[in-house]
């Protein structure tokens, strides 16, 4: 099971850590569940990197499934406001998956 947790501050998206893998398909085999959740969440941070210019920090480990990062304190108030709508449309599609793979995806906004 794919365990997202969502970290969260005065309606403000800060983070998030993803955890495992969904085991949607048999191992070896390419698996949409896990495929999709990646897509969203590194779409996610290649725009905050890329297209708002944030130096995220990051940690990420392929074999476990493993990916967490978090919003650097010290950014511009513009960054904030186009990191937000980055975020919150991270969600939608996380929350989309959630609800069409609620046995493969644990969802939790802390």
């Amino acid at each position: 099971m794919i365990k997202i947790k969502v970290f969260t501050d005065e309606n403000r998206i800060l983070g998030i850590e993803v955890n495992g893998h969904a085991n949607y398909a048999d191992i070896g085999k390419e698996d949409i569940v896990c495929s999709a959740v990646s897509s969203v969440i590194q779409t996610a941070m290649l725009g905050l990197m890329q297209v708002v210019g944030i130096k995220l920090q990051y940690s990420n480990d392929d074999q476990k499934g493993y990916l967490n990062f978090n919003l650097p304190q010290k950014i511009t108030d513009n960054q904030k406001h186009d990191a937000q709508i980055i975020l919150n449309t991270m969600i939608c599609g996380i929350n989309d998956l959630h609800e069409g793979f609620s046995d493969f995806i644990e969802l939790e906004v802390l």
